[in-house]
């Protein structure tokens, strides 16, 4: 069979990625060769694949989730469109895990066709190869001045007769609203194939909300076809939700008799943000997403993590005062990270004519060396060792250590150094690195004595990946438990229920 399903949402944020990893794992345990989708993703969290040849290439971060969820390896043909934005007005286009051109409002009308023509042909190409196709939308398939040429959300499942699953987070409020608005601003043909709906995170009693699941299926002519409750440990891989004043996942109680408190600041382009969560992976240790020089200031340990547009990122911190403060932190002598595009900005000047065009500028001034901006970008997945414990990670960067010879934080498999340290200043451009459990136990363990934090013990029986494997099983199991799979799997087996009503008043 060659079976498929579009997750769209009421918005985003609303819990496409989510569910879609969900059904994929639930479709997997049943034996079911299936493999995710996203026709074009906007995001500054990528991962890095390895081809058949050798080459690498980006694609979103959510996807990787989703082909871990599947059993598959990651494939640049889960996501053949990434846009990775580097300001407001423009992004960096990745197609097929190269990155090909720049994107602005202006010329995304002439660059469409293309992307277009190659997401459909990635799509054909997977479901050729695999029983089941879970494809993911992108922001509202009701974005009425974007529907003419989309090939994302309706026009994506117009092209291959997708059944549509619309899902909306009850949290946010005006879900049903959210429904019928969706669905009434859609044409005909483009409502004939949203077949149902789906809540996200409710809190509460399910019987109190049932009347106006019977509501809105009377007044849409479309089931609900379950309620996804809320549950604490899905946090991982998140793109949309990384919000200021943000505590990372649900930190444990320490092994030891005191928490290591981690600031995360919160750079406007920030890039794989999600190196953060491996570390409020483990117990005794609080994450916080932040864009206050106070809560850096009350900090054990700071991050800077990775950004689309370092040197800009890097005024930014000037101009909100947080670079004064992370001065301030490292004079004291407790620890700083800076990964990746934080990494460059702790270096003593940063030479870019590439990605901002502005030429020499300083840096931090913290780490003993600089960067120059390179045109080609370094794509690979890395191995080596650090702290004397193994580490792997991935590279993603046109900035490279161009003078300077510090004492490195880690190595290559090769032995070339990698990276930086300086007393209490730490920098590596691998992102992952601190997926690698006795690396990030090391790293953690040292941070703590820098900042004298001497009751935080690390925990030894904590494993990143397990923690991963945990959280896609209980997504399987959430849509295993409250949702109809039996309605599901005769979507994905039939195609859109036929006869559905019109809602009007349709396409403006």
């Amino acid at each position: 069979m060659t079976g498929g399903l579009l997750i769209a949402g009421t918005t985003s944020d609303a819990g496409k990625s989510v569910l879609t990893a969900g059904i994929c794992r639930w479709l997997h345990r049943r034996g079911v060769r299936v493999a995710p989708f996203k026709a074009q993703n906007m995001s500054n969290n990528s991962v890095v694949v390895v081809t058949a040849d050798g080459r690498g290439g980006e694609i979103g971060r959510a996807q990787a989730m989703q082909a871990d969820a599947c059993g598959v390896a990651p494939d640049l043909r889960f996501n053949p469109v990434l846009l990775k934005p580097g300001s407001d007005r423009s992004s960096q286009v990745v197609l097929l895990g190269e990155a090909v051109d720049t994107v602005t409002a202006g010329n995304y009308r002439t660059l469409r066709p293309r992307l277009a023509e190659t997401a459909h042909a990635a799509l054909a190409d997977l479901r050729a190869d695999y029983d089941v196709v879970i494809c993911e939308g992108a922001g509202s398939p009701t974005e009425i001045n974007l529907r003419d040429g989309d090939f994302v959300n309706m026009g994506l499942a117009r092209r291959f007769g997708l059944p549509t699953v619309v899902v909306g987070d009850i949290d946010r409020g005006g879900v049903f609203a959210a429904f019928f608005g969706t669905l009434a601003l859609l044409s005909r043909e483009d409502q004939e194939l949203v077949s149902a709906f789906v809540i996200n995170k409710f809190r509460g009693d399910l019987g109190i909300l049932r009347p106006g699941l019977d509501m809105i299926t009377k007044a849409s002519g479309r089931p609900v076809h379950g309620v996804l409750p809320y549950h604490s440990d899905v946090w991982l891989d998140g793109e949309d939700s990384l919000a200021y004043g943000r505590v990372l996942g649900r930190p444990g109680p320490p092994r030891g008799t005191a928490w290591l408190r981690v600031a995360v600041i919160r750079v406007p382009r920030i890039s794989n943000a999600t190196d953060a969560e491996a570390l409020a992976a483990e117990p005794g240790v609080r994450v916080q997403l932040t864009v206050e020089p106070a809560e850096v200031a009350d900090a054990d340990l700071v991050v800077i993590p990775g950004s689309k547009a370092t040197v800009s990122d890097l005024a930014w911190l000037r101009e909100t005062g947080l670079a004064d403060a992370v001065r301030a932190h490292a004079a004291a002598g407790k620890p700083l990270l800076g990964i990746c595009g934080g990494f460059q900005m702790l270096a003593g000047s940063i030479h870019d004519d590439v990605e901002s065009g502005r030429g020499t500028v300083p840096g931090l001034g913290l780490l003993p060396v600089e960067i120059t901006f390179a045109a080609g970008k370094t794509l690979a997945r890395s191995s080596g060792h650090g702290l004397g414990e193994p580490a792997h990670g991935y590279e993603i960067h046109h900035g490279y250590v161009s003078a300077g010879s510090p004492e490195p934080l880690l190595h290559y498999d090769d032995g070339r150094p990698e990276g930086a340290v300086a007393g209490n200043v730490f920098g590596t451009h691998w992102h992952g690195a601190f997926e690698s459990d006795g690396f990030r136990r090391r790293f953690l363990t040292e941070a703590a004595r820098l900042a004298g934090r001497h009751g935080f013990t690390v925990a030894a029986d904590t494993r990143y990946a397990r923690v991963r494997e945990r959280a896609l099983d209980v997504l399987g199991d959430l849509v295993e438990e409250h949702l109809d799979t039996g309605a599901l799997w005769r979507l994905i087996e039939k195609g859109p229920t036929p006869g559905l009503p019109f809602l009007p008043p349709g396409a403006p």
